[in-house]
């Protein structure tokens, strides 16, 4: 399995982690050892490119949750 897909599964289980990961995805994804690249991808929120770097299908992940921070809208 994935260091990736460890990632996902543990924010999956684990509302303390999800909370790190939304307070600063870069501190939460580097203290649990994503590299550079797994990082930079998992930000772009780009499904089947995460699900490459993971190692299964892109239908296998939930819908990717973005936030629009722009309150323009």
């Amino acid at each position: 399995m994935s260091k990736l897909l460890d990632y996902l599964n543990h924010l999956d289980r684990d509302a303390t982690a999800r909370e790190a990961h939304q307070q600063d995805p870069q501190k939460s994804m580097t203290q649990f050892g994503l590299s550079s690249v797994e990082q930079q991808t998992l930000m772009t929120g780009d499904k089947a490119a995460i699900a490459t770097l993971a190692g299964i299908d892109a239908s296998e992940l939930p819908k990717v949750n973005v936030t629009n921070i722009d309150e323009t809208y």
